[in-house]
C-alpha cells in the first residue's frame, strides 16, 4: 500500500512534531486540573468504582490528535506513481573477417599481428553480449569459422583456436569479404556490419574486392576495414638452418582498396600500427555500432491525500458526537 509513495510537500511533515508536544501539554494540564464542584470532605467518595467513562475520557483528545496527524500528512500531499515503459533493442549482426595469412605472424605488434588481433577481437565480443556474431577467416582461400550466433562462448573459443596454416596461404580479400557478406545478406537486423582485418594486398581468390564492396552496398552491409602493420618494414620470423631468425620484411597494405571498401559502404578505414592503436580502433567501432535502446516511459502521479482528509473529518465528527452525547459535561 505504501510502496512508491512520495510527498509533494515533504517539509510540512515536520508539523507532526506538534502531536507529541500537544500530548505532553495535555498530560501536564490534566495533572493540574481541579474539580469543577467542591466538596468539604472526599472520604466518602474514595472507594467509589471508576466508570468506563472515566477510563475513556481521553478518547476525545486521542481522536483530535489522530485527525491532526492525518491532516498534516494530507497537507504534505502524498502521491503514488504508476510507470509504463517499453524498451526496444536493435540487435546488430557483426561478422569478423580476419586475415590468417603467413604475414600475420610479423612481430611489429606483440607478440605478433595475429595474436594481437585475436586478443582485441575477443574483448570486443565480450563487450557486446546483445549482438549476434560470426567469424570468417581468409588467406589464399576463405572459410566460415562461426556462422552468426548469440553463443559468444563458441565465438571466443574459435577465436582462441584461430591460427595460420588452417587454409592455403595468400591474401584473398575479395573472397573473405564476399563470404562475410553471404552470412549477413539474409539477416533481418537493422544494422549489419563486417569488420575486415588484413595486413596485405589482394593476391588470391576469385572475387574482386571492389565487386565484393558493391555486394555489401546491395545488401546494406557496412564494412569497417583495418590495415594491420607498421609503416616501412616489420620483423618477420624466418626458418633457417640455424633456427628461427628475424628478418625485416616490407609492409605492403593496399590502403586505397581498404579505404574505398569502407567509404563506399558507409564504414571507415583504420590503420593499426601497434597494439594500442588496434585497441583504440575496436573501441571506436564499438562506439559507432553500439546497440540502440529506445525507452519510452510514462509516469503518472496519483494524489493520495483524499482518503486521509476524509478519515480526519470522520474522526473529528466522531469526537464531536461523543463530546455532545456520551461524554457531555456540565461546561458543554
Amino acid at each position: 500500500m505504501f510502496e512508491n509513495i512520495e510527498f509533494a510537500n515533504p517539509k510540512l511533515l515536520w508539523l507532526l512534531l506538534l502531536v507529541p508536544l500537544a500530548i505532553i501539554w495535555y498530560i501536564l494540564r490534566h495533572k493540574k486540573q481541579e474539580a469543577s464542584v467542591n466538596f468539604s470532605d472526599l472520604k466518602g467518595m474514595v472507594k467509589l468504582p471508576k466508570t468506563w467513562k472515566a477510563y475513556l475520557r481521553h478518547l476525545l483528545f486521542a481522536l483530535k490528535m489522530a485527525a491532526l496527524a492525518l491532516l498534516i500528512v494530507a497537507l504534505a500531499r502524498p502521491q503514488s506513481s504508476s510507470t509504463n515503459s517499453t524498451s526496444n533493442i536493435e540487435g546488430i549482426d557483426i561478422v569478423m573477417a580476419m586475415d590468417v595469412s603467413g604475414s600475420m605472424l610479423a612481430r611489429d605488434l606483440k607478440p605478433d599481428r595475429l595474436t594481437a588481433a585475436k586478443n582485441v577481437a575477443s574483448d570486443f565480443v565480450k563487450d557486446r553480449p546483445g549482438d549476434r556474431m560470426g567469424l570468417v577467416i581468409f588467406s589464399g582461400e576463405t572459410f566460415t569459422q562461426v556462422p552468426l550466433t548469440t553463443d559468444h562462448g563458441v565465438m571466443l573459443n574459435m577465436l582462441a583456436e584461430m591460427k595460420n596454416g588452417l587454409i592455403d596461404d595468400g591474401t584473398a580479400i575479395g573472397d573473405g569479404l564476399a563470404t562475410a557478406i553471404s552470412r549477413l545478406k539474409d539477416s533481418e537486423a537493422i544494422s549489419k556490419v563486417v569488420i575486415l582485418l588484413t595486413d596485405g594486398m589482394n593476391n588470391a581468390g576469385s572475387v574482386d574486392p571492389y565487386t565484393a564492396a558493391e555486394m555489401a552496398k546491395l545488401f546494406g552491409v557496412r564494412v569497417y576495414t583495418i590495415g594491420v602493420g607498421s609503416y616501412g618494414t616489420a620483423p618477420y620470423p624466418v626458418q633457417t638452418p640455424f633456427g628461427t631468425q628475424m628478418q625485416q620484411m616490407k609492409v605492403e597494405i593496399d590502403e586505397k582498396l581498404l579505404t574505398t571498401i569502407a567509404n563506399s559502404t558507409g564504414g571507415k578505414y583504420f590503420r593499426a600500427t601497434n597494439n594500442q592503436k588496434l585497441d583504440e580502433i575496436y573501441a571506436e567501432i564499438d562506439k559507432l555500432e553500439r546497440s540502440k535502446i529506445e525507452v519510452t516511459e510514462f509516469r503518472r502521479l496519483h494524489e493520495e491525500f483524499y482518503p486521509l482528509v476524509a478519515l480526519a473529518l470522520a474522526l473529528l465528527l466522531l469526537e464531536f458526537l461523543l463530546r455532545k452525547t456520551i461524554f457531555r459535561t456540565l461546561t458543554d
